[in-house]
């Protein structure tokens, strides 16, 4: 396993590397953000430990760029923060995981052996399909740069086609996504609020990006055009 390690105080930096080590880990240290981006942009890790209070640009911001450069290395945020707004701002930022200090080594190890069993597949904090973007932390869709207000059931529904673009969603698949559970499969309420959802995303556009496959379900086309 071949770990990068995002640590601003040295001696913790080189306590953390020797105890990775020690375990057979190969162990690279970043002392600051902006190091961390160039490091994990130019080397394949299996994962990245990085710490939250870092002096240039923190780790939330570190992860977000990472995320937008295109590296999906798993991260293990750490921080001596453990608040739960906290692990959320992490996690929205598109960390894998989190842990909070004091931690034990063996837990550390752990944590980051079930990250290296992940494969780097993109998992963006915003999605992005076309010129439809999408943040699920902050209930937030764009299409073509301006924010297009969306009820909670559409949103759900937005979210669920974008993150499977192209592919062919049964009803079924999407009651399961917008309605946990909470549903009559004989009613017509997903051609409902699929109707609805083209009214917000794609009329006042001029587009159709939303495609009825007959007998199948709907799908999500990436440039909308009729």
């Amino acid at each position: 396993m071949k770990v990068l390690v995002v640590e601003d105080r040295v001696k913790m930096a080189g306590l953390l590397r020797r105890a990775l080590r020690g375990e057979g880990v190969a162990a690279d240290v970043a002392i600051c953000g902006e190091d961390a981006l160039w490091m994990a942009g130019a080397t394949r890790y299996d994962a990245i430990v990085l710490d939250v209070m870092l002096p240039d640009i923190d780790g939330l911001e570190t992860c977000r760029r990472l995320r937008e450069a295109g590296v999906w290395t798993p991260v293990l945020m750490l921080t001596a923060r453990g608040r739960l707004e906290d692990r959320v701002a992490g996690l929205d930022a598109g960390a894998d995981d989190y842990l909070s200090k004091p931690f034990e080594l063996a837990e550390l190890m752990a944590r980051l052996r079930a990250l290296a069993r992940r494969e780097p597949v993109k998992r963006p904090a915003v999605l992005e399909v076309g010129d439809l973007r999408l943040d699920p932390a902050s209930r937030t869709a764009w299409r073509d740069g301006r924010e297009v207000e969306l009820p909670a059931k559409s949103f759900a529904l937005l979210e669920a086609f974008m993150r499977r673009p192209g592919v062919v969603l049964s009803r079924y698949e999407l009651l399961e996504a917008a309605w946990d559970g909470d549903y009559d499969t004989r009613s017509n309420v997903v051609d409902q609020h699929v109707k609805a959802l083209r009214e917000r995303i794609d009329r006042p556009f001029g587009l159709e990006s939303i495609e009825t496959v007959r007998g199948s379900g709907y799908r999500l086309r990436g440039n909308g055009r009729p």
